[in-house]
């Protein structure tokens, strides 16, 4: 191999000196003398001279093809870039900042945290925010939620689901018992487990051959699936009915849990289930042994309009699975709420839940968490939800609810979703190609609202939809600015179309 020519060398070492006085952020000739020492110093990369001036980031985001804006402060329910933008926060992110962006009890609560304890090994201790949070929750949650297992967001809450309800029946000497069933386009996480449950074919597809079995049945979604000549009763009744069919087919014994978001999120946009439907599974459930699992992490803890979606439906779960607005954004954290009938069992069989993750009951995360619930619970929050949920709901109708592109407006509380299509009477979709639900994304961040469309609602490949999940602190005048900045961004759309 022939050595470097000396003219490759000399502007390798022009390179080298040009990066070198870049990070420092000085001139060439006057930055500060280097005293060699017996240490040799590590080989920088060599760069091209036009890649010095340009900025690159090293974070693997998200979407390689994004030039995102970089957030730098909060402001209620307003998020500031770097260039003093204002972005009204209509999404909450992902659901998750239900007090905003800048509370100042939970800021507070997480300082004087810190100030005493960040974190400490669950394996060794146990600490006083896990235990007060754990106290918050199973105090207020359903019949028979007596305890809490924390993690540190929803698809480990969900995951540690499926790992609870299976050792569940190994203790109870049923181990035959393993099929999950689940529902078409739900979503429960992006771990394999979590994945596997979920029933979005494009977020599956790939991976599928990692995925475990699980057996989907249908989605309780009114809008697309009752049939003209039925009635909600007998939509429903069906719904049951493929269910029921599901479980004989597989065996009921060998069936573990059902799985269900109350109303599904992201995947469908704020899609409810129609009445009695909820009442219908549980009773199914117990008549064949089987575990009723609620995945509340983005409808759960208030966003609704109760703590506990379960709670609307009149039922109790086996197990309820939250995040998002748990934390409210402050500090990553989920939880795992159980029944006592699984407690139990564990506790007076091996004793030992084998699963865990490093972080899980961090000192700092439940502290955070008991400071937003004690703000939502204290200052009467879940009021607030339901009255702009209301008016959200109101103005989405009056805007939207006539308009030949939106067929459909539905959702709870400060939950809210709009369902985009092409033909209002048939309810084409969209053709996928169009991404409409990137490009409204994308004006109304340039209008400066934050919304959450996705595509695939109707099998995880066709139709689009708008999610809005607004702070629970939002106020009047700021649900208008919200509902006038997304009729504009959705116009700026469809006036291209």
């Amino acid at each position: 191999m022939e050595n470097p020519s000396t003219h490759q060398k000399a502007a390798n070492n022009i390179a080298k000196t040009h990066l070198r006085n870049y990070i420092c952020n000085m001139p060439p000739m006057q930055k500060a003398p280097y005293k060699s020492t017996h240490t040799k110093a590590p080989m920088q990369k060599t760069l091209h001279p036009t890649q010095i001036t340009q900025t690159m980031s090293h974070v693997f985001h998200r979407n390689l093809h994004t030039d995102y804006p970089t957030a730098v402060k909060g402001d209620g329910i307003y998020l500031i870039d770097k260039n003093g933008k204002r972005y009204l926060d209509g999404c909450g992110g992902a659901a998750v900042s239900c007090l905003g962006h800048s509370d100042e009890n939970v800021i507070e609560a997480m300082k004087a945290q810190l100030d005493q304890l960040a974190w400490a090994h669950s394996g060794f201790f146990t600490t006083e925010p896990m235990e007060q949070l754990a106290s918050f929750l199973a105090t207020r949650a359903p019949e028979g939620i007596e305890h809490i297992y924390f993690v540190s967001g929803g698809s480990e809450a969900t995951e540690s689901a499926l790992k609870m309800a299976r050792q569940y029946f190994v203790e109870r000497g049923q181990p035959q018992r393993r099929h999950i069933i689940a529902r078409r386009q739900s979503y429960h996480g992006n771990t394999l487990g979590a994945l596997a449950a979920g029933g979005n074919q494009w977020r599956r597809q790939q991976f599928e051959p990692l995925l475990v079995e699980v057996r989907h049945v249908s989605a309780c979604n009114e809008y697309r699936d009752k049939e003209n000549s039925e009635t909600t009763t007998q939509y429903c009744q069906r719904l049951l009915t493929e269910l029921e069919r599901e479980i004989e087919r597989l065996g009921p014994q060998n069936v573990m849990a059902f799985m269900a978001e109350p109303v599904v999120g992201a995947t469908m946009g704020a899609v409810p289930a129609v009445e009695g439907y909820f009442k219908g599974i549980r009773e199914i459930c117990d008549r064949h042994g089987i575990l009723l699992i609620l995945d509340e992490v983005m409808c759960g803890m208030g966003r609704t309009g109760s703590l506990f979606v379960a709670d609307q439906e009149g039922i109790a779960p086996d197990i309820i699975c939250v995040a998002k607005g748990l934390g409210a954004g402050y500090q990553p954290i989920g939880a795992t709420l159980v029944s006592n009938k699984i407690y139990q069992a564990i506790k007076e069989g091996s004793g030992f839940f084998q699963h865990g993750h490093t972080y899980i009951g961090h000192a700092m995360a439940c502290a955070a968490a008991l400071a937003v619930q004690q703000r939502i619970e204290q200052d009467h929050l879940l009021a607030n939800v339901q009255h702009q949920g209301n008016r959200l709901r109101a103005a989405l109708e009056a805007e939207f609810g006539d308009h030949p592109f939106v067929g459909n407006v539905r959702g709870r509380g400060l939950f809210q979703g709009l369902e985009l299509v092409q033909d209002k009477n048939s309810k084409t979709p969209f053709d996928p190609a169009l991404k409409i639900n990137a490009r409204i994304k994308a004006k109304a961040l340039e209008n400066g609202l934050m919304c959450y469309p996705m595509g695939g609602t109707i099998n995880g490949y066709e139709g689009d939809h708008i999610l809005l999940a607004p702070p629970f602190i939002m106020n009047d005048e700021q649900n208008d600015e919200l509902v006038r900045l997304l009729t504009l961004s959705c116009q700026q759309v469809f006036d291209t179309l």
